[in-house]
């Protein structure tokens, strides 16, 4: 097997795989503790159909890179989804529910009467669950993804006290003078970026796990923010590498398989929890 893992590595875009794999399970990880303490996880839910809604009008317009076209479309579905939510008359869960089966009704329905693939059911469901589409990426998507993935981090790291204030008390935050409008305005269009970049790694319906997971698995043994975020952090990119040279060797897909790896990881700090009295 190690033999076998060995030639594998040895090739190009394994490595791209990895790579890219590793940056976008940490930036998910980084986000994603702020997201289930707001009880916003589901936002990574919605914002992902409506990715994969552009992704279809991105196919049917036969652009050779959706990623700049995708892109653009989520984060302003994530602001617009922010200002439903401020909405008096749509609460937070309404305007995602709508958002998130408008726009995967939409792109299915697109893919079915322009698509020109031979194998549509197969292209529908690599996008949904994820495929070994990641070992395709190119060295410039690599590249792009850095460079994001690169700007999430430092972005977090730049506010790091600031998310931590809006995190548990949003009110008192305002109170004394943060801007929590543009802050959480912000988180959305950051939590955009990184589900377009995680689409080929674990496909649309997955992505939330790999945001809500790692979280809750930390959460279950640390009680601190930084602690948890770390923790989050470490269980998310150990989980993506796992996942995905499971998927190499074994031949399955790479978002399921990276999924049940986060699972099994859950089970295991909960029960180090329930043992530590957590």
């Amino acid at each position: 097997m190690m033999e076998k893992l060995a030639i594998y590595l040895a090739l190009p875009f394994v490595r791209y795989a990895l790579i890219v794999g590793v940056l976008i399970s940490l930036c998910s990880a980084l986000l994603g503790v702020t997201l289930v303490l707001k009880r916003f996880s589901f936002i990574g839910d919605g914002l992902s159909h409506v990715a994969f809604g552009a992704m279809a009008i991105a196919t049917v317009l036969n652009l050779t890179n959706s990623m700049f076209f995708v892109l653009p479309i989520t984060a302003l579905c994530a602001i617009l989804l922010l200002r439903l939510g401020q909405n008096a008359k749509i609460n937070g869960d309404a305007a995602i529910a709508m958002l998130s089966v408008g726009a995967l009704a939409v792109g299915y329905l697109l893919m079915n009467l322009f698509s020109t693939s031979a194998n549509l059911t197969g292209d529908v469901c690599s996008t949904l669950f994820g495929s070994t589409a990641i070992l395709t990426i190119t060295r410039s998507e690599v590249w792009l993804c850095v460079g994001l993935s690169a700007a999430v981090i430092v972005v977090f790291v730049l506010f790091y006290n600031k998310l931590f204030a809006i995190t548990f008390d949003e009110r008192f935050a305002k109170a004394v003078g943060t801007q929590t409008e543009l802050l959480s305005l912000l988180l959305a269009i950051i939590i955009a970026v990184i589900i377009v970049l995680a689409m080929k790694l674990v496909g649309a319906l997955l992505i939330s796990a790999l945001v809500v997971f790692p979280a809750l698995s930390a959460m279950r043994v640390f009680k601190s923010f930084l602690s948890v975020t770390v923790c989050s952090a470490v269980i998310s990119v150990s989980g993506a590498l796992a996942g995905m040279l499971i998927s190499v060797l074994a031949g399955t897909p790479v978002g399921a398989t990276i999924v049940v790896v986060d699972l099994v990881i859950f089970g295991v700090f909960s029960l180090i929890g329930h043992v530590k009295g957590n």
